[in-house]
């Protein structure tokens, strides 16, 4: 993300807070459940994209058998060889 992107991100948050404020209960709660499913979506969105990298299931489901038999690799053992 560049600076001028973050600040674009810090001026958009900031506007959004503004407005918050000044909304009643009710309202508030719709925007938070809007969001709430904003939020759900990009995760479910990015999780497709995980699942549409060939072979990426297999080897997910492989990691996590390995992780569950501790056949890991401690991270400062990877860490030194970087």
């Amino acid at each position: 993300m560049t600076m001028e992107s973050k600040q674009d991100n810090a001026a958009i948050l900031q506007e959004a807070e503004k407005r918050l404020r000044r909304l009643s209960p009710e309202k508030l709660r719709v925007v938070s459940d809007f969001m709430a499913y904003l939020e759900e979506r990009e995760e479910n969105e990015a999780t497709a994209e995980l699942l549409n990298i060939p072979g990426f299931e297999e080897a997910l489901h492989e990691a996590l058998q390995q992780a569950e038999t501790g056949e890991v690799v401690p991270f400062d053992s990877v860490r030194r060889h970087v």
